[in-house]
């Protein structure tokens, strides 16, 4: 594709996410921003939820694990439903009978003011490093792509990309994204769609006969039980796997603040099962994909491997347009359904758990102060996302910064558990020392595991960072009960 193209279709992309605003964005008030009125159809919120689970990253990097991992992910992904059974059954009943729209508000009503911001400041520090290391993946790929090539910098790139999600964000937030999310996936799931289609037709695969065809493959092993100590041991992954989407569904505000526009906890928890089902169906699909394109790439000589696989193989491999056109569709659906949500879920974090702006100012206020914030946090995400381009040059230490991330979620799934799994209060003021120590101790168990006795922990850093936490509230907890 031309680089002209690749613009166009990006403009024309925004363009129809803008006018979808447009029918939206009667409703400016703090009530649409934050809750959407309590009013979202559990169907689409459901539907809406695969593209902000399912980032640019997870586009890209998925199929590329297969040449090397297999269909090992599967199994985190088997864990990903009972993590969300949790949720269904444990979080959201809590966060419907509390009528929470922060839900770190909840940590407030159980520890005190300390415990709360803590909470809170961990999701601000987790999101926005997550949310612009995703976009800084997609707009580099977009930069080589395209705009290189037309003489346009980074850092605009960056700049009217974020502008253009607070453009049609700014008014209705959540209420609209709602929508958009929807959009987005389906323009996602047709790409993946599009590419399992286009190559299975090259290697002479039909469509009765693929899954044969994969279950036949060496690359579709899902279960490993022999090697304890690797990271891909079914044990650790699946365990892994529930706790991940405990911690960043469950106790992300991001995630959570759809299910909480959904009418009634009733139907907040249809949603959760039908995503469920989807997203695990969805994750088979890109792992399949995954299959194919490594297939591919061996019969046709492609020297492309792990995150470089998709990419090359959609644009310049020889099996034409149509599949580069979808799959930049849908690593920029992928993209930004991930980043409007992550800007919106910032915004209503900072604005209520950090400033208290529903306490301490009226309502004409309150929508004064959010939109400044929501141009703060679009400042900010550009801010860190140039960061990485032009001061941290090191791909591996961006890499380790979005690994930093992932530590930051411990602490929360440690504070959530102490409140729902005891009785005991703790030392409030306390709680933000445990909260920061837990990552760096969690890091030095883990890198010491590993020198020692040759033991990766993997995924289960998230369970560790946990249960240090847990346990560093029981060291400070109150003789108050």
């Amino acid at each position: 594709m031309q680089p002209i193209h690749i613009l166009l279709l990006i403009t024309g992309y925004f363009g129809i996410l803008i006018l979808v605003s447009f029918f939206t964005n009667k409703d400016g008030s703090n009530s649409a921003f934050f809750r959407a009125g309590k009013q979202s159809p559990w169907y689409l919120v459901a539907f809406g939820m695969i593209g902000a689970s399912l980032s640019g990253v997870t586009f890209i990097s998925v199929p590329g694990w297969v040449e090397a991992s297999q269909f090992s992910y599967f199994q985190v992904v088997l864990g990903y439903t009972v993590g969300y059974a949790v949720i269904g059954l444990v979080l959201l009943p809590l966060y419907y009978r509390l009528n929470l729209t922060s839900i770190y508000t909840y940590l407030e009503g159980r520890f005190g003011n300390y415990s709360y911001k803590t909470g809170a400041s961990f999701f601000l520090l987790s999101r926005i490093i997550g949310a612009s290391f995703r976009l800084y993946l997609v707009a580099i790929v977009l930069q080589n792509l395209a705009f290189d090539a037309m003489g346009i910098p980074f850092w605009v790139t960056v700049t009217i990309t974020i502008l253009l999600i607070w453009s049609y964000t700014f008014k209705s937030g959540i209420k609209t994204i709602v929508w958009t999310d929807t959009l987005q996936t389906l323009f996602m799931l047709i790409a993946v769609g599009v590419a399992v289609y286009y190559i299975s037709e090259d290697l002479g695969i039909s469509s009765s006969n693929i899954f044969n065809f994969i279950a036949e493959s060496d690359l579709s092993k899902i279960f490993f039980f022999d090697d304890w100590k690797s990271g891909n041991h079914f044990v650790k992954q699946f365990l892994s796997g529930a706790f991940i989407a405990i911690v960043m569904t469950g106790l992300d505000q991001d995630m959570m603040q759809k299910n909480l526009t959904c009418k009634n906890l009733k139907d907040a928890q249809k949603n959760m099962f039908w995503f469920t089902i989807v997203l695990t169906i969805v994750n088979f699909i890109f792992l399949i994909l995954g299959l194919l394109l490594t297939v591919y790439a061996q019969k046709h000589g492609v020297e492309a491997h792990r995150d470089q696989l998709f990419p090359i193989i959609a644009n310049s491999s020889g099996l034409g347009i149509g599949i580069a056109i979808f799959f930049l569709l849908g690593l920029i659906a992928a993209a930004y359904s991930s980043a409007d949500s992550a800007l919106t879920s910032l915004t209503t974090s900072f604005s209520i758990d950090i400033l208290d702006i529903e306490k301490k100012y009226s309502s004409i206020n309150q929508v004064r102060v959010r939109k400044k914030i929501h141009i703060l946090i679009s400042l900010v995400l550009i801010g860190t996302i140039i960061i990485f381009k032009y001061v941290i040059a090191d791909a591996t230490v961006i890499a380790k910064l979005f690994t930093f991330a992932g530590y930051t979620y411990g602490p929360l799934l440690g504070l959530f558990a102490y409140g729902l799994f005891t009785k005991w209060q703790v030392k409030d003021k306390w709680v933000p020392f445990v909260a920061i120590l837990t990552p760096f101790v969690g890091y030095s168990i883990s890198y010491f595991l590993m020198k020692w006795f040759n033991f990766d922990t993997g995924f289960g850093i998230l369970i560790l960072n946990g249960a240090l936490t847990f346990f560093g509230l029981i060291l400070i907890r109150s003789q108050k009960n």
